[in-house]
């Protein structure tokens, strides 16, 4: 008797830590075209994406109607992630991380590709058997702008093993937007026979992105994998170059407009969508993109992407932001006092609470997602506050901030908003040198340059410049050579006045009367992409640039004249004349300047 009794509580003990994944059978997911549409076939049932990216609060997405999410790469927390979306009744397109040529990741290094390789061997072997499986993520934006085919060859390698290893999980790669002419498009067309899905991560592109997938040859089914408000990029600025940020409230429009034009409009192509972000991330701004605040307090986005799901509003509404505004300037000197407005109301009469937070924003904005540290808030800052105003004290450093209004229902529902402001020390306006125009930056017949290229940047220490280089120079008896050792990262040079000053410094030379401004400029292969600009030095500065221009050009392995029209721009103080920027392309980089003048 005690015998079995003990075997019981072991039998007992051993289906207590069995986890739900391993008494469940594994997944299969299928592509069918039926009646000239694109249906995916999940467990021998027709299967809709109603999904968004990321993996936090996934009882709230099962309540909103969702039904399954997407991440980026394998961690220490892709088990639990999977187990949760089991226990949710959510399926996961599982993503399997490529390295990005700009980290400093070469395709064309054969060790690289070969770790690459056996990482995701490793991890598909590991989950393929997952119930809640429903696809591979090979890749998330890994291409860049799309321009190197190697990239396009590597994702369809690593499709075709995912496959040999797991047949019974379609492949889907993720690139961002489609690239110039749709030259992202063609590549997959042309490179990636493997991969079964095509997955599409676009914002303000949204409207028509399907259209000219379709447009472009796309024939395979598309995902959105991810869309929301318009990004921080495509954005207007304010005069300081901050991005202005929707409220919560304006972004449901983004999302409820981009679904319908990209996912509701295109049944026979689409099989779904990720919205983003269903959770919460510092990009830009602590709340551009989430479609939640850190204490999980929902906002409109997911309102939205319920009705668009269930086709029925959920049974209580987030709050909403009528208007908010700063009744001064958005540009204050040092210690001024500011007072800004809020007209919030509920939809269903809940009592209110706000809370007004001050913000730097002097953070750098990452590039591609990439890991941004949270702006500092101000907790001092607040004179007096109500449900409808607030009067703050701005700090004396000088620099860019915002504004956030945080509103909050009693059932776990809100809204959120952010006024950009500038803190501007008022300097008297120091006397410039008038140039002459022309007006030159470099040439071989001028030894002594008004600018020095004196301001490096990034990664510097992996640059060689020469500045008398014969290397089939454009003109007279040099040119400027520039070589970028390092594979990732990125690096750049500044020609600058005074020398190695970042606007602390009375200085720099007045082009007014200056048309446009012209260089040349070669690479030593063709294919090499470089920003050029001037005007660096932003109002955050004490001495800033009182114009700037910047823009990234496709170099090719002969000469070429390039301008920008400076019509209508204030060149009363430019103390950058011109600068050049890239970030790592995978390997070495070598490229020419000559002949750099303002006309």
């Amino acid at each position: 008797m005690i015998t079995h009794s003990i075997n019981y509580l072991c039998v007992l003990a051993v289906a207590i830590f069995i986890t739900p994944s391993l008494m469940a059978k594994p997944s299969e997911t299928l592509i069918r075209k039926q009646n000239d549409s694109w249906v995916l076939i999940h467990n021998n049932q027709p299967y809709r994406i109603n999904g968004a990216g990321g993996y936090q609060y996934l009882d709230k997405l099962k309540q909103a109607g969702g039904n399954s999410i997407r991440t980026w790469g394998i961690s220490d927390k892709t088990q639990a992630i999977l187990d949760d979306a089991l226990a949710n009744n959510i399926t996961v397109t599982l993503g399997l991380w490529l390295g990005h040529e700009r980290h400093g990741f070469n395709y064309s290094d054969p060790s690289q590709i070969k770790k690459q390789l056996d990482e995701v061997r490793q991890a598909v072997q590991q989950f393929k058997d997952h119930p809640a499986l429903l696809m591979w993520g090979v890749g998330n934006e890994m291409e860049g702008d799309g321009s190197n085919p190697i990239v396009f060859k590597a994702v369809n390698d690593v499709a075709k093993l995912v496959k040999q290893l797991d047949p019974n999980h379609p492949t889907m790669t993720v690139i961002a937007e489609l690239g110039s002419e749709a030259s992202k498009v063609k590549s997959l067309n042309k490179f990636c026979p493997d991969i079964d899905i095509i997955g599409i991560n676009t914002y303000g592109g949204v409207y028509n992105a399907l259209d000219r997938y379709k447009q472009a040859g796309g024939a395979r089914p598309v995902v959105v994998t991810e869309h929301g408000p318009l990004g921080h990029w495509e954005s207007p600025k304010t005069k300081w170059g901050a991005p202005l940020e929707p409220t919560s409230t304006e972004k449901t429009k983004f999302y409820r407009e981009g679904y319908t034009n990209a996912v509701l409009n295109h049944p026979e192509t689409t099989l779904g969508s990720y919205a983003f972000l269903w959770g919460q991330k510092q990009e830009t701004t602590a709340t551009w993109y989430g479609m939640f605040l850190p204490d999980g307090t929902r906002l409109a986005a997911v309102d939205t992407m319920t009705k668009l799901w269930t086709g029925k509003p959920p049974t209580n509404a987030c709050p909403e932001i009528i208007e908010l505004k700063i009744t001064s300037d958005h540009i204050v000197e040092p210690n001024d006092y500011i007072s800004a407005e809020l007209n919030a109301i509920d939809p269903d009469n809940d009592p209110l609470d706000i809370q007004w937070i001050l913000r730097a924003a002097d953070g750098k904005t990452g590039w591609g997602g990439d890991a941004e540290e949270r702006n500092t808030a101000f907790n001092d800052v607040i004179e007096t506050s109500t449900d409808k105003s607030v009067r703050i004290k701005m700090p004396e450093k000088q620099g860019p901030y915002r504004l956030f209004a945080y509103v909050r229902d009693n059932k776990g529902n809100g809204a959120v908003g952010n006024i950009p402001i500038f803190v501007r020390v008022q300097q008297a306006m120091n006397e410039t040198q008038p140039a002459p125009i022309p007006f030159r930056i470099y040439t071989d017949t001028q030894p002594d340059m008004p600018y020095q290229p004196s301001g490096y940047m990034g990664n510097h220490s992996q640059v060689q410049m020469n500045e008398a280089s014969n290397q089939n120079q454009n003109s007279g008896a040099t040119c400027i050579e520039i070589k970028y050792n390092d594979p990732g990262q990125w690096a750049g040079v500044v020609w600058q006045h005074p020398y190695n000053d970042w606007g602390d410094k009375p200085g720099g030379y007045s082009l007014t009367g200056a048309k446009k401004l012209t260089w040349y400029a070669r690479g030593a292969k063709g294919g090499e992409k470089i920003k050029f600009g001037f005007g660096l030095l932003g109002m955050d500065k004490t001495y800033h640039d009182t114009a700037s221009f910047e823009s990234e050009y496709t170099l090719t392995d002969q000469w070429m004249q390039y301008s920008t029209d400076l019509t209508g721009k204030d060149l009363s103080r430019i103390k950058t004349g011109f600068y050049w920027v890239l970030a790592g392309q995978g390997a070495p980089i070598t490229f020419y300047l000559d002949d750099i003048k303002y006309e």
